[in-house]
């Protein structure tokens, strides 16, 4: 039976448990065929060979062409608004700090430093995670504290180690005074009669944020195009899907959806070398139970966002990938499997529209 084709007649809409169930089955068969065959050893042959066990049973999806919020609904002026407000150092107390300081567009969304700086020199506990891409995660944070990028927007802002803003009235009031704000508060909220309110602050910056989408190749893969991934980055793709990564980073983000324990195997820290132990989601749950759980970060633009984990504490991507075969699958990846993983996750980076990898003009 040529279990390629079988999987390639499932419909990539039908739901959940369907394919969950087709899958596990189609595992077996594939693992009793084919004992002796290791995923990267597997033959490509072209447009023959399309990969549907990956596309239509792992919930893979293309990205979405928007990151609606139908609470905070799109405009241009909100956009331009948050634009400005991303880029602003008057965000943080003293002018040291702007969200893009953490958060750099012009490279990925992040800072690629293990933990980042705040506003007075000291640093946080946590990797600052890339901002692309996340008005699609289910939850915002590594412990999964906010719901969403509007949320989000406005615990750095007043955060003590990270942009030590004292309090709402006292960003509001600062605010307030700028020319520059008093016109585009009102672009932007046009129908308020209080345009300066810490909602609207937050409420614009994630609407600037939910533009940050960075499709890739292997988007255009999911569409059809089966030439736009090379044989060794399809080869990562069999290699991630068989050896389990996609059971936790699958859907359009291959993550940012669920927590899962960091250390299904072994204690985290043992591999990684972290100084300390973090105790993820029971630090707000309180929960024995929710010990070592993170939200599972998105791969999306992964090669470009080094370095990893919840504590910046592994810098190279192939190393982080093989640690997180040891510790969540109980697997020792090969040196071809690790090295073809990698190339699979390279194919997911995307890239911000140029125009917002900079501040806007307004600013200078």
């Amino acid at each position: 039976m040529n279990l390629f084709k079988l999987a390639r007649v499932i419909n990539a809409k039908s739901n959940f448990m369907k394919k969950i169930a087709i899958l596990f089955g189609l595992s077996f068969l594939f693992v009793a065929c084919n004992s002796s065959q290791k995923p990267e050893a597997l033959q490509v042959e072209g447009s023959e060979y399309d990969f549907a066990l990956a596309e239509n049973l792992f919930l893979f999806d293309a990205l979405p062409s928007s990151a609606k919020n139908e609470e905070n609904l799109r405009t241009e002026e909100k956009i331009a608004l948050g634009h400005a407000l991303y880029f602003d150092t008057r965000l943080s107390l003293t002018g040291n700090n702007s969200c893009n300081s953490c958060h750099n567009l012009a490279s990925f969304g992040v800072d690629n430093l293990p933990t980042s700086p705040g506003d007075n020199g000291g640093f946080g506990d946590r990797n600052s995670p890339t901002v692309l891409n996340a008005a699609l995660h289910s939850m915002q944070f590594w412990d999964g504290r906010m719901k969403d990028v509007e949320e989000q927007a406005g615990g750095p802002i007043l955060n003590p180690v990270e942009m030590a803003i004292p309090s709402q009235e006292f960003l509001m009031n600062r605010l307030k005074d700028i020319e520059l704000y008093q016109k585009m508060f009102a672009a932007a909220y046009p129908n308020e009669e209080d345009l300066f309110t810490y909602k609207n602050v937050q409420y614009a910056i994630a609407s600037f944020e939910r533009e940050l989408l960075t499709p890739s190749r292997f988007d255009e893969y999911l569409k059809g195009n089966k030439a736009a991934l090379s044989k060794q980055e399809k080869q990562g793709m069999m290699s991630f899907v068989l050896n389990g990564c996609a059971t936790c980073h699958n859907g359009a983000l291959l993550g940012g959806n669920s927590f899962q324990k960091f250390g299904v195997y072994d204690e985290y820290w043992k591999h990684t070398g972290s100084k300390k132990i973090d105790l993820g989601l029971s630090g707000v749950s309180t929960k024995d139970g929710d010990k070592h759980m993170f939200k599972t970060p998105s791969l999306r633009n992964v090669a470009e966002t080094a370095p990893y984990f919840h504590d910046g504490s592994v810098a190279d991507l192939e190393e982080a990938i093989a640690i997180m075969g040891k510790i969540q699958l109980n697997k020792e990846l090969s040196e071809a499997e690790v090295s073809n993983i990698a190339a699979f996750l390279k194919a997911l980076t995307g890239s911000v529209p140029s125009k917002y990898q900079v501040a806007p003009e307004v600013l200078n």
